[in-house]
């Protein structure tokens, strides 16, 4: 499976798949029941203290949409998965930092399962999952217990927010009945492709309600996951769990220089620990390219990931949301002698690109760019919020 990771997939596993799980362990924050019109205006600070002192809930339930216009919707191949097509679907989050959402498909439902620590995403369409590690303590629930913060803490915290992007007021809205206030907030510099994102929150406890990425330079939004109905109280636990069903294929990605719990002997395999270039390149079958710099970003991190017995390496490049990463694998037998990218991913018709001779494909989203290549046995994808031009410079650069 890590041989042949879709490039469409792994765009939604390092990108959208995060945003859609922000938005849902989110709704875990607090809660009270009841409905309204638009609240009064207040300054952002005064808003979010007074959502925020409601006592927090137990847990919630929501149904949702989710809109995903990443990807033209001509360019997707019939019955492609809700995750890349967009879908209603439902969500339920417990206290304690474990989230189901599920987006519902005539071509196979698409789940993405949270227990603080580790995110599973499950593509039914094509029976392919990802177990990605989270970087340990990072996870709802490693959270402090809850407590209100007072009103000179969040002063502080926005202005440190200020420091690195721009934050509009505390809008009034209505969403899901309920009323809310929005707030805006677009990156100063280091933004890639992104404009601004959206987050909408309950006003009488907090609660977000609607979640929304912006490409630079559009007014509607790319992604965006918004509750329709929601209710508060405690979550069977059944319904906070999706069980991958035998036989998919699994893929892991450890974020947290730690293994999932159990992985070591699932179906996914294990993650290594190893994170020096020097310590990745000994567990690899190929050799390593991670050059201290790629298109005048400093090399952040490397990380082995696995599948299987079969690993590949994870390398980040840059700071922020302008950063590049880079999956290195071991190039699948075929398509190293033929010298090919691996062939159109999920049915998509992507187009051929050059990489200093060698034949790769490229996903061009509104968020980002995406390339993979073959080159001496080794498939390279480089992944980044950046223009086409800007990804084909790094992957040359390899």
């Amino acid at each position: 499976m890590l041989r042949r990771l879709p490039t469409s997939r792994l765009l939604l596993v390092l990108g959208a798949a995060v945003a859609i799980l922000a938005g849902g362990t989110a709704l875990a924050m607090a809660a009270l029941g009841g409905s309204g019109p638009t609240p009064p205006a207040k300054p952002l600070d005064a808003a979010v203290h007074d959502a925020l002192s409601a006592p927090a809930v137990q847990g919630v339930t929501a149904r949702i949409t989710f809109t995903n216009r990443l990807i033209d919707k001509s360019s997707l191949p019939g019955g492609a998965n809700p995750l890349l097509s967009g879908a209603t679907g439902r969500l339920w989050a417990a206290a304690d930092g474990r989230v189901r959402l599920e987006l519902q498909s005539d071509n196979g439902d698409a789940q993405i399962v949270s227990d603080g620590d580790t995110v599973t995403i499950y593509d039914g369409t094509l029976r392919q999952a990802y177990r990605i590690t989270l970087p340990a303590g990072a996870g709802p629930g490693h959270a402090a217990p809850h407590a209100v913060p007072a009103l000179q803490k969040i002063d502080e915290l926005l202005a440190r927010v200020a420091q690195t992007a721009d934050l509009s007021g505390a809008k009034p809205s209505d969403i899901a009945g309920r009323a809310a206030y929005t707030v805006r907030v677009s990156p100063k510099h280091d933004g890639g492709l992104v404009g601004a994102a959206e987050l909408a929150f309950d006003a009488a406890n907090g609660t977000p309600l609607r979640v929304a990425v912006y490409a630079s330079g559009d007014p509607s939004p790319v992604l965006e996951l918004e509750a329709t109905d929601i209710s508060y109280g405690r979550v069977p636990t059944a319904d906070l769990s999706a069980p991958v069903p035998a036989g998919t294929k699994v893929t892991t990605v450890d974020l947290g220089g730690h293994a999932p719990a159990g992985a070591a002997g699932g179906r996914g395999g294990a993650s290594t620990t190893a994170t020096t270039p020097q310590a990745v390149a000994k567990a690899l079958a190929f050799p390593l390219s991670a050059p201290d710099t790629l298109v005048g970003l400093p090399r952040r991190d490397v990380r082995v990931v696995a599948s299987g017995q079969a690993k590949g390496a994870l390398v980040t490049y840059g700071q922020g949301l302008g950063g590049i990463a880079v999956l290195e694998q071991a190039a699948p037998a075929a398509d190293a002698a033929a010298g090919g990218g691996g062939g159109a991913p999920g049915g998509l018709s992507l187009p051929k690109v050059s990489i200093d001779g060698a034949s790769g494909e490229e996903l061009a989203t509104a968020l980002g760019t995406v390339v993979r290549f073959e080159r001496g046995g080794v498939q390279y994808t480089v992944i980044g919020s950046v223009p086409p031009s800007a990804a084909e410079a790094a992957a040359r650069a390899l």
